[in-house]
């Protein structure tokens, strides 16, 4: 294995300029506590906390302006593990994550946990099957290197066609987020909302490319990382726990159990293929939170599991990341702390979840005339409904809004309002940078696969970043105006794109490294076939047609797409000596990055033939 000299790859500085940037933020959040004690109003506090949160991301990613395409696709390729594990980290959880999941969480208790499981398989299968092998290709985008590991032009622009579904569908779903935290903090209505996050996400990108998405990223998972542990820390200490929350909430779970079966909370069982999900709006809690399978069946677990954690491995908005790294043992490195991060992440909207469930139960039974005015408070801010007619208020009488319960935790637990403007602009950090990622990478595989997918030498550089700043600017736009109008569920969004990524690209990905005999025939199949079946399963489950979440899609779609793969492979002409060439050298970690190397034969045959 080769190691290449880090010194003069990655700058010594960059921790000193992120650790300058978490003492501004964390001064702005102290500036304006003191402001709120002074008097001054929430729509003051609100506007100043999200213009210093845009301005400082937007600044740093303006600095990162890059003019050449190696920066622009791939970040010069010298970003330290650990900043490029946090970003993945943070663009896989993305505000849909943050947001979504702690409702979640909330509202069906640890029967949501198989979406951290998949998560964690997901970044470890990435980082054994298939990171360290993509990186030492060294290729921008996932179409790009199934074209060049097959040798096949079709391959290439139709695995880019349909990549771009469910990265289309992640972009939507971080931008509609988004917009619901801008909102909230900046309250002009959803269309005002939205128009602010697409021109953030346009801005952050068009200049700098990964470079600034990369940078720009560490900074929103900074602020994300901030908004999530500060004030669950100060909740913690408030009552009476360690300042690790994570760590030693257990006795909390236990009260919460005991105070669920003296309200008469009911136990609910799932037949071993249901799966119930939390719906976007406003509902109530309807299980205990620690009894299982309550709102999925014990077979729908393990294939849910499954599900994510090939769509996480295999996609294609993460995956690129990885070549932005010095080299493999980097790659390999940056997966590790995406897991550390990741698990911290989730297991902070754990700890937010419990401790929100903690305060529903001891308002539950309160009087209708006098609730708890934490309760009150959230109804006035449109989080919470409660619908009772008796004297009492019972555990299923309040209704909260899923996207929200982060939003509440910091009113419920009696903290200035400060804490819950920081929450709202964790969530817009994460959107920030999950949106981006997704943007980046359906520009980049509209731009090199599909407009120039017909030549395999891309053309020149100045016209290469033209071509793939026109795409940034319509597909986030197209992605607004999708958040826009469909209005659609994002947690069920980030499902299907997840679905869709691992029944069209997980196997053929898999093959490509690991299966020699896997020819282009055989990929093109294992890809139309596995997308198609994805596709079908969930619109026949959205049409009720058949009785399986669509969620699971994948367990359906991935078998047919293996086996189109495995079957049309074998019946058709074995792979050329060129792909088996370029597999043997994919498995040999160190050396030249084979996608420079492709490039530059490329260029030496243009300047014989000229």
């Amino acid at each position: 294995m080769t190691f290449t000299p880090r010194g003069r790859l990655i700058n010594p500085r960059l921790g000193i300029y992120f650790g300058i940037f978490a003492s501004g933020f964390i001064s702005l959040v102290l500036i304006l506590l003191m402001f709120e004690q002074m008097g001054a109003s929430r729509g003051l506090l609100s506007g100043l906390m999200l213009g210093g949160a845009l301005s400082a991301f937007l600044i740093i990613s303006v600095a990162g302006i890059s003019r050449e395409p190696i920066d622009f696709f791939a970040a010069g390729r010298r970003v330290p593990a650990v900043y490029c594990g946090l970003g993945l980290a943070v663009s896989t959880m993305g505000a849909t994550g943050m947001a979504c999941l702690t409702g979640a969480f909330f509202l069906i208790g640890f029967d949501a946990i198989w979406i951290m499981s998949g998560g964690f398989a997901g970044y470890v299968v990435m980082a054994i099957l298939l990171a360290p092998f993509l990186r030492k290709f060294g290729a921008f985008t996932v179409p790009t290197y199934l074209g060049r590991r097959f040798d096949s032009r079709n391959v290439r622009i139709v695995s880019a066609a349909l990549f771009s579904v469910p990265t289309l569908l992640i972009l939507a779903a971080e931008i509609g987020i988004g917009a619901k935290a801008v909102d909230w903090l900046l309250p002009q209505g959803p269309a005002v909302a939205t128009a602010i996050m697409v021109l953030a996400v346009i801005c952050g990108l068009v200049f700098g490319g990964m470079r600034a998405l990369t940078w720009s990223g560490v900074a929103t998972g900074v602020a994300a990382l901030l908004a999530l542990v500060v004030p669950v820390a100060i909740i913690a200490v408030l009552l009476g726990y360690l300042p690790l929350p994570q760590l030693s909430h257990g006795p909390m779970i236990r009260g919460i159990g005991r105070s669920e079966a003296i309200a008469g909370m009911p136990i609910g069982l799932q037949p071993p293929l249901g799966l119930l999900l939390p719906f976007d709006g406003f509902q109530p809690v309807f299980k205990r939170i620690a009894e299982p399978f309550g709102a999925i069946g014990p077979v729908a677990y393990s294939l849910a599991t499954l599900s994510v954690m090939m769509g996480i491995a295999a996609a294609p908005w993460i995956l690129p990341r990885i070549a932005t790294t010095p080299g493999v043992y980097e790659a390999r490195k940056a997966l590790g702390w995406a897991c550390f991060f990741f698990g911290s992440i989730m297991l902070t909207l754990i700890t937010i979840a419990v401790f929100m469930r903690d305060y529903l139960m001891q308002a539950a039974g309160s009087s209708i005339a006098a609730p708890p005015e934490w309760l009150r408070d959230l109804v006035t801010q449109r989080f919470v409904q409660i619908s009772t007619r008796g004297n009492q208020i019972g555990v299923g009488e309040i209704a909260f809004d899923r996207d929200s319960i982060l939003l509440a935790l910091p009113t419920a637990a009696g903290l200035p309002e400060v804490f819950a403007s920081l929450a709202a602009v964790g969530i817009l950090a994460a959107a920030f940078a999950a949106a981006s990622a997704a943007a980046l990478t359906l520009a980049a595989m509209l731009s090199e696969d599909i407009v120039n997918g017909l030549n395999w030498q891309p053309p020149a550089a100045p016209l290469r970043l033209i071509v793939v700043r026109v795409m940034i600017v319509v597909v986030v736009s197209f992605g607004g105006l999708i958040a826009v109008m469909a209005n659609g569920d994002a947690l069920k969004l980030m499902l299907w794109a997840l679905a869709l990524t691992a029944s069209a690209g997980f196997p053929v990905l898999v093959a490509s490294i690991w299966w020699k005999r896997v020819n282009q025939y055989g990929a093109f199949a294992g890809i139309v076939t596995g997308f198609a079946v994805a596709i079908l399963m969930i619109l026949a489950s959205e049409s009720r047609l058949i009785e399986l979440s669509s969620a699971l899609a994948a367990i359906v779609a991935v078998p047919a797409g293996v086996a189109a793969l495995v079957s049309v492979s074998l019946l058709t002409l074995p792979p050329t000596r060129h792909s088996l060439e370029l597999v043997r050298d994919v498995r040999v970690p160190g050396g030249e990055i084979l996608y420079d190397r492709e490039m530059r034969i490329l260029r030496q045959k243009e300047r014989r033939r000229t």
